[in-house]
């Protein structure tokens, strides 16, 4: 249950985001929730492939090419879904940093699990 609410908050933050970045659009609600779907899935199984790929260059730079690899996530996401769009890597970069931010902020509402 926890999960589905994770996957709705994050899709009302897609939306939220579509509407204040010019360089990002969502087609609908239900294609927010999609792109919710999607990114956790490419979270969960790509993610961790380009974090050891790229594991020389994240070190050289103290990490912060984990911010690349995030916008690599979002621009993966709109290759897959038709009615999300991200114009550039500048878009998706400000996207990715607005969607983790707005999901820790969204999340800490959540009860914890005891």
């Amino acid at each position: 249950m926890k999960l589905i609410i994770k996957l709705l908050l994050t899709a009302i933050a897609v939306v939220v985001l579509a509407k204040i970045l010019p360089g990002v659009s969502v087609a609908s609600y239900g294609t927010a929730i999609i792109v919710a779907i999607v990114i956790a899935l490419l979270r969960l199984i790509v993610k961790p492939i380009l974090v050891i790929l790229t594991l020389p260059i994240t070190i050289v730079t103290f990490g912060l090419f984990l911010l690349i690899i995030n916008a690599i996530i979002i621009l993966m996401a709109d290759y897959f879904i038709g009615g999300f769009n991200v114009n550039s890597i500048w878009w998706a970069l400000l996207f990715s940093l607005l969607l983790s931010l707005f999901q820790s902020l969204l999340f800490s509402f959540l009860p914890e699990d005891k």
